[in-house]
């Protein structure tokens, strides 16, 4: 595309005057004639939380080549866009990379309630962990615990009709997790322990990463997966996508 189409384009968006809903225009506002949509189902925001590996580089403005960032999200709603143009659905990526769940909290309002999402995956805990194996501001496992519950808890008040996908924090051994692996996993487990917990407690989707990761061993090895032990390969982001959408479609029946 041309600059001055884009620039056309860009134009277009803010004069259809889209609101709160993060600065973005819908896809469908340029999609197919409406006759085309399906009449029986209503229009759904999908928004995906977290950290570096939710973010995956994401540009934060009107850009739609890059707003999606380039990891497990973007494949997601690449995907389910192209599969299903005759929904009216909405994808938000809102990962910020570096954070923490007491990240989240602190502009979960404007960065999540506001945006009224349908449904909404977290994807938060690996961060909580290096501030600990750093001694950055680290927390316990029972503040990640009480500060995950508060989140959620908040959440379901908020918009009790939500639907919600906690992710499995992970690692792999290799990279920085690799040189000091016994308490990478010392101080992960009990974490991921909590974010099953949690996500048994508000009826939500638990996606195990973890074991996915460690099965996925057997056709490739680490490096292949995860690049430093936090953070996903191509590989990596594409096992993850496809895991979100079996069980969004399992659980939710999503896409409709």
């Amino acid at each position: 595309m041309g600059i001055n189409n884009t620039n056309k384009r860009r134009d277009f968006i803010r004069k259809i005057g889209l609101g709160a809903i993060g600065t973005l225009a819908a896809p469908y506002v340029f999609a197919s004639p409406q006759n085309r949509v399906k009449a029986d189902v209503a229009p759904k925001t999908i928004l995906f939380q977290g950290d570096s590996i939710t973010d995956g580089g994401r540009s934060y403005d009107k850009d739609w080549n890059h707003i999606m960032g380039q990891s497990f999200p973007y494949l997601v709603a690449a995907r389910l866009w192209f599969d299903h143009p005759d929904q009216q659905l909405m994808f938000l990526n809102r990962g910020i990379s570096g954070h923490t769940v007491r990240d989240l909290q602190a502009r979960w309002q404007k960065d999540t309630l506001d945006l009224k999402p349908d449904i909404l995956n977290i994807l938060i805990g690996v961060n909580d962990v290096h501030h600990v194996i750093h001694n950055n501001n680290p927390t316990t496992v029972d503040q990640f615990r009480d500060d995950y519950d508060a989140l959620l808890n908040q959440t379901k008040t908020a918009l009790p009709d939500i639907k919600l996908l906690i992710c499995e924090p992970f690692i792999l051994p290799i990279g920085q997790v690799n040189a000091d692996l016994k308490r990478w996993q010392d101080e992960l487990t009990p974490r991921q322990l909590v974010a099953k917990q949690v996500a048994q407690k508000y009826n939500a989707v638990f996606i195990p990463l973890q074991a996915i990761f460690n099965a996925a061993l057997k056709k490739a090895p680490a490096e292949f997966w995860i690049w430093d032990g936090v953070h996903p390969m191509p590989a990596g982001h594409e096992l993850i996508a496809r895991e979100w959408i079996k069980a969004a479609k399992k659980n939710y029946g999503f896409p409709a």
